[in-house]
This record gives structure tokens, C-alpha cells and sequence, in this order.
């Protein structure tokens, strides 16, 4: 099959497509067909070798944990599964290895595989794995807002704010987006306020909500959750994404769980969940991709077409 790889760690320099052997299939595993697969900043991260002291790495590796994909093979305990099954899943693994999404088959463990929701393309699915599981346990798990609550999202209009913001708006709370002034038509959109950066923020946050917002999600860092915290009602809760450490918030880090993901797709299913595509590349092209997401100018998430 045909797959990009990294033999060293680095940036998208060390990319290259290859030929590699088709996956195996495990007895509680499916063999995945690939049609698309999301690029994320921990997956360049973890290329550039960042995690080194902590993940054993197996050179080459197949980077990608996003994909969306058919059912090619599933192993006798995957009977949930059948050939032809249209799917999305998380593949990070524990180890470092040739067993990413960048390549034409992925064998992933049957835990972290739902059924795509048939309201997206394969490209849209393929943005939502990392992205749907960070936003949905900081808004549901670490600041549990409800119905009735007001939430102020930092980063409203990225890859995990914009999944954040529907999360939210479908359990009936108030959300407040703050982004860029180019994104507010499309938090509106979102069923958000729309406010921009800069000086004066939290005052303008208290002008919409005088008590202060229940809780303030961070997804970017750069420290705008300290610098918001004013915006929070006495008692608000505060979680980041990208910021570990800011005192009094809740530090989130994506764990695989079915049941969350699961419910994500179920909000896309009902029309209610959304995935915003801002560039498609082939799979030869990975590394040009790799720099255009760095680069940070393309609005939307970046995804790798195969096949």
C-alpha cells in the first residue's frame, strides 16, 4: 500500500511516500480503507519529535490519527463492523510506529471506531476524531456546562473551538465566540456571539453577560484564559486545552472514548454539528500540506485525500 512516512523526527522535510505492507488485523481490530485523513498540531508535534522521552517510537513511522474511512476487514472480535461500513477513527497508539492514517489502510483498534455520520463527506469526518473528543470532554466533562449557562470559547472558529461552540449551543447554553473579526459571520453561524481579541475584552464580555459567563474554555493559550478570567462569574469554571497549569482551570487532554465520540457524531448525524474544510491535499502532497497548516492562514481544517 502506499503511505507517508517519517524515518527521523522533523518537519514536513522528512516526509516521504512509500510502499509499506498491508496492515494486519487483530482480533478486535478493523482494516480500514482510507479515504481522507486529518492533520493536527500534536500529530507535527510528535513528528518534530517533541515527545520523545515519553513515547517509544518505531522508525518508519505513519503519522495521522484523524481518519475517516470503508470497512475493508474486521476481526472476529469487531462484529459491530462489517465490510463496506463507512467509519471515522482515532488511531494514536501507545507506541510510534507504521501504523498512522497517512497511508491507503489502517488496521485500528475497535475502540476507537464509530460510524461516520452520513451528513458529512469523508473529508469533513476526517477533521472530527481529535477535535471532537478534546471539545467534547471540556465542555461536557471538565466545565459540564448545561442548558441555561453562558460559556465564552477562545479560538471559537478552530478545529476544536468551532466543535466546542455546537457542542455547547445544542445543550442549550449561551456561547459567547471570540475569534477573529473575519470568523464572526460564521460563529454567528454557529449560533454564537461573536466578540474580537483585543483591548477591552473582558469589559466587553461583561457587557453581554453582566453576572460573567459560567465557564471559559481556552483552546489557543498564549495566556488569554488568565487574562479573561474576569469575564467569569464568582465561582465560573475555567478549563484549558493548550495552557497546562493556569491556576484554578481544569487542564484537558483528549482521551480515546466511544461513548464521547460517539455522541459527537450523533450531533452531526442530527444536522446539529458541522466540520469547516479549509484545504484538501493528495496524499503526495503531505508535506506541502504539513506547511500550509503551520503556516496558519488556511481557516478551517486541512485533510489528506487518499484514493
Amino acid at each position: 500500500m502506499k503511505a507517508v512516512v517519517y524515518r527521523r523526527y522533523g518537519g514536513p522535510e522528512v516526509l516521504e511516500l512509500t510502499e509499506l505492507p498491508e496492515p494486519k488485523t487483530h482480533v478486535d481490530s478493523v482494516l480500514i480503507r482510507v479515504r481522507a485523513a486529518g492533520l493536527n498540531r500534536a500529530d507535527a508535534a510528535i513528528q518534530a519529535g517533541a515527545l520523545d522521552s515519553a513515547v517509544e517510537t518505531y522508525f518508519p513511522v505513519v503519522p495521522g490519527w484523524d481518519v475517516a474511512g470503508v470497512v475493508e476487514r474486521s476481526g472476529p472480535g469487531a462484529p459491530e463492523f462489517a465490510v463496506g461500513d463507512e467509519v471515522i477513527a482515532y488511531v494514536r497508539g501507545d507506541v510510534q510506529r507504521a501504523h498512522g492514517g497517512f497511508a491507503e489502510l489502517v488496521s485500528a483498534d475497535v475502540r476507537g471506531v464509530v460510524r461516520k455520520p452520513s451528513a458529512l463527506s469523508f473529508a469533513e469526518a476526517a477533521g472530527l476524531p481529535l477535535a471532537a473528543l478534546t471539545a467534547y470532554q471540556g465542555v461536557v466533562h471538565a466545565l459540564a456546562v448545561r442548558q441555561g449557562e453562558s460559556l465564552l470559547v477562545h479560538g471559537a472558529a478552530g478545529g476544536v473551538g468551532a466543535v466546542a461552540v455546537q457542542i455547547a449551543v445544542a445543550r442549550g447554553v449561551r456561547v459567547i465566540g471570540v475569534g477573529s473579526a473575519g470568523d464572526h459571520d460564521y460563529l454567528r453561524g454557529l449560533g454564537a456571539q461573536a466578540v474580537a481579541y483585543g483591548e477591552g475584552l473582558t469589559q466587553r464580555v461583561l457587557g453581554l453577560v453582566s453576572q460573567g459567563v459560567d465557564a471559559i474554555l481556552d483552546t489557543i493559550g498564549g495566556g488569554v484564559l488568565a487574562a479573561s478570567a474576569g469575564a467569569a462569574r464568582s465561582g465560573g469554571r475555567l478549563a484549558s486545552i493548550a495552557e497546562p497549569g493556569v491556576p484554578g482551570s481544569i487542564d484537558v487532554f483528549a482521551r480515546m472514548d466511544r461513548a464521547d465520540l460517539t455522541a459527537v457524531t450523533a450531533l452531526a448525524e442530527a444536522g446539529l454539528l458541522s466540520v469547516r474544510v479549509g484545504a484538501v491535499f493528495p496524499l503526495e502532497k503531505a508535506a506541502e500540506a504539513q506547511r500550509a497548516f503551520a503556516a496558519g492562514n488556511i481557516t478551517g481544517k486541512v485533510v489528506l485525500e487518499i484514493g
